[in-house]
């Protein structure tokens, strides 16, 4: 009897615990002493004070650039492009590093000392011109580290504080990822108001030494939440860069070895193959040892042959992405420049800094997205009867064709600008202001930002909310 009572009081106790999670201390962890908000008020944090120094950064280097270090137009734009990219790459390296060696958690920490690092040395480039271009180089590959750290590892951990597996946590699970984009948002929008002015009209120095010390401050509050974060048990499953890469690198071992041997094995064990493994037969050859044995060990599972499909299949998507990033890249690089020589006045004394025009972008996002939850998608469903509206692919078109029409509009702009400098003789004055309202370059602001709600941030979305 005492037994049985001292099994129904322990109950309560197991069914209370988070499945697959751990504690800092590697505790179990447990609904009543954990809460997912909690523990995401600090990585929010976090988030906002890494788009607060990212974009103090980014969107007015090439000013930085072009002003105080002197470079020509071009070489400043193609410099800012190449560190874009390196960023976006960068992103592989982080999540690899993460997922394989240190866990998120670590790895944002790290990412934080790689911006600390970087933005102090870009601050102490500014104090001293003479350390020049070479330095300045120098400290952005070390933020783009950063920020390959920080982009594939906090919204993933944020999401790590809820687990799906609980009904509870699941409905507020989805919401994480709107009040995480809405801090995104509102970290660029109040940073595009703030460090632009203050590089342009105070001190460059000031204007990347406030981020770094922005981020020191967080890093330290993201430490003392330490005991509220909830951590993914690790499996013994491998990397997927490991997975995938195995199999590819086994299949082109066994590239002399027939496809239909695979066929025939499948057909003997009594399973016929499906479409999708009759897609790219050439990575089924992963299945089977050299000499067409199935060793267990030296042979890919059906499910990673079908995890490394899955990537060859994203790769015409990923191609025709491009065409949106050669677009949203314009916004801190052409963009820029054109608004740095147009006429940005307000009131007596006050101009509008350049890179706040970017603010209208990021306006954009957090206005339409209720419309587009509250209104496009309802009436879509109704159409459809499908759950979001329409699908993803469906959404990225949009997208392609509202940067179709941003670049139209930024060209026609252009047209009137230079047909404006024309009239006043200034178009040979590189830094002569032409007399033609910032304002002009407003659309092309907002376009941009409804095309990336479409392309990006809504796709996103439905891809988080279903993990």
């Amino acid at each position: 009897m005492a037994i049985s009572n001292f099994s129904a009081a322990q109950t309560p106790l197991l069914d209370d615990t988070v499945d697959a999670f751990l504690d800092h201390r590697g505790r179990p962890v447990r609904r009543s002493n954990s809460s997912g908000w909690g523990s995401t008020s600090f990585i929010i944090a976090v988030q906002i004070a890494e788009r607060f120094a990212y974009y103090g950064i980014s969107l007015n280097l090439i000013i930085y650039l072009i002003g105080p270090l002197g470079e020509s137009t071009a070489t400043a734009a193609a410099q800012v492009n190449t560190w874009s990219g390196a960023v976006s790459l960068l992103s592989l390296l982080g999540a690899f590093v993460a997922d394989t060696f240190l866990g998120r958690y670590r790895t944002i920490i790290l990412a934080s000392l790689l911006y600390i690092l970087g933005l102090g040395m870009l601050t102490l480039s500014a104090t001293l011109p003479s350390v020049g271009n070479s330095g300045d180089q120098n400290t952005n590959n070390i933020v783009a580290f950063g920020q390959g750290g920080f982009k594939p590892c906090v919204q993933a951990f944020g999401a790590d504080q809820f687990a799906r597996q609980d009904p509870e946590e699941c409905k507020v699970h989805s919401s994480f990822f709107n009040w995480w984009y809405f801090a995104l948002c509102a970290g660029t929008f109040v940073t595009l108001w703030i460090l632009p002015d203050i590089q342009e009209n105070f001190s460059w120095v000031l204007g990347f030494g406030i981020p770094a010390v922005v981020i020191v401050v967080v890093l330290v509050v993201f430490i003392l939440g330490t005991t509220t974060y909830r951590f993914c048990v690790k499996g013994n499953e491998k990397s997927p860069f490991l997975r995938i890469g195995r199999v590819f690198i086994l299949a082109v071992r066994n590239w002399n070895t027939a496809s239909s041997a695979i066929v025939a094995d499948e057909e003997a064990r009594g399973s016929l193959p499906t479409e999708s493994f009759k897609q790219f037969m050439f990575l089924n050859k992963a299945l089977l040892a050299p000499d067409g044995s199935k060793e267990q060990g030296n042979v890919c599972s059906i499910g990673e042959v079908e995890e490394a499909k899955t990537v060859i299949r994203l790769a015409p998507i990923w191609d025709t992405s491009l065409f949106y990033a050669v677009a949203n890249a314009q916004t801190s690089t052409f963009f820029t420049k054109q608004g740095a020589t147009m006429d940005r006045s307000i009131t007596t004394g006050f101009k509008i800094p350049v890179a706040s025009l970017s603010s209208f972008l990021s306006l954009a996002i957090v206005l339409f997205i209720p419309i587009y939850d509250g209104v496009f998608v309802p009436l879509a469903r109704a159409l459809t009867g499908k759950p979001a509206g329409i699908t993803m692919l469906q959404r990225i078109g949009p997208g392609m064709v509202l940067s179709v029409i941003t670049m139209l509009i930024a060209a026609l702009v252009e047209m009137r600008r230079l047909k404006t400098a024309q009239e006043y003789g200034s178009v040979d004055k590189p830094n002569a202001t032409v007399p033609m309202s910032v304002w002009w370059l407003v659309p092309q602001y907002v376009l941009c930002g409804l095309s990336e709600v479409f392309t990006v941030v809504v796709g996103i979305q439905e891809l988080f909310c279903d993990q």
